[in-house]
């Protein structure tokens, strides 16, 4: 199923309460974005989880579907509320309570891409800031939480894995020093928004793969595991986040040359995520 502020992709039957989706990985730029913006093709894709859609691919093949964004987050980002407007981008804003999202530029839509650049010259309208709004924010999130409901009325739970990629060079100071840095970034809001036997069986996914895994620090999870994590419902949502380094040149915005190999090694990790919300009648079925 393809819309314009979305592409699903779903399994010929649906076996697990698993969801994947991927928010920041969309690079239809709009090309009356690309003339306003005083941004470089290369510079304004530095925001981009680029690839990740590739990454998780497989996730139908396991029996879930997987939901991928279509427009870029450096035009509008799926991550944030919708209430998150920037009054130092969009003409007509009040200026609210301290959020440091939007302090720093990273509404829901973005002032600056990654490292702080600016991405306008001036300001834009409330009124377009609304119809980017409605035209891609709305149609996503109406449509995962239409999955989540599906997940919630055939399973009895729902499991979100929200996919995302990091720059390498946020890795920097996590972890000891001189000690080796994470590959991946669990978020659960501290706790919040999973349980934690789910997140256990995530971590230990990617750790059979050889991938090293941290919780929470420096990503903990946005809008998104915080609006639909609500474990006490058995509604769970977990922000994974990937080192960009493992599968691509940052510099070219390339995959490099072990990306199939990376795609083939999450292919194994997505089937043991896809497993924990699998149904026994489902699991003995499929053995």
């Amino acid at each position: 199923m393809s819309h314009s502020a979305f592409t699903l992709s779903r399994p010929q039957a649906r076996t697990t309460s698993v969801v994947f989706a991927s928010p920041h990985s969309g690079r239809d730029y709009p090309d009356a974005f690309l003339k306003r913006t005083v941004l470089n093709d290369s510079q304004i894709r530095s925001s981009e989880d680029a690839f990740v859609d590739r990454l998780f691919a497989a996730a139908p093949d396991h029996g879930a579907p997987l939901l991928t964004a279509n427009a870029p987050r450096a035009y509008l980002d799926l991550n944030r509320g919708p209430d998150e407007l920037d009054s130092a981008l969009i003409e007509g804003v009040r200026r609210s309570a301290h959020n440091p999202r939007i302090a720093s530029g990273l509404g829901v839509i973005p002032r600056v891409v990654a490292n702080g650049r600016q991405i306008y010259r001036g300001k834009l309208t409330l009124a377009e800031a609304h119809e980017r709004i409605a035209r891609y924010w709305r149609p996503y999130h109406d449509q995962l939480q239409t999955l989540l409901d599906e997940s919630n009325n055939h399973f009895g739970e729902a499991i979100l894995i929200d996919c995302h990629s990091m720059p390498h060079e946020a890795l920097e100071n996590v972890g000891p020093p001189g000690g080796p840095r994470p590959d991946i970034v669990l978020g659960d809001r501290f706790g919040a928004t999973a349980a934690g036997s789910i997140v256990e069986k995530v971590e230990a996914a990617f750790a059979s793969a050889g991938l090293r895994v941290a919780r929470n620090m420096p990503f903990a999870g946005a809008f998104i595991t915080q609006h639909y994590g609500r474990p006490a419902k058995g509604q769970h949502a977990l922000q994974i986040e990937i080192d960009r380094a493992l599968y691509m040149d940052e510099r070219t915005l390339k995959p490099h040359g072990d990306f199939d190999g990376f795609v083939a090694l999450l292919n194994n990790v997505i089937a043991e995520v896809a497993e924990i919300g699998r149904p026994e009648e489902l699991r003995v079925a499929a053995e």
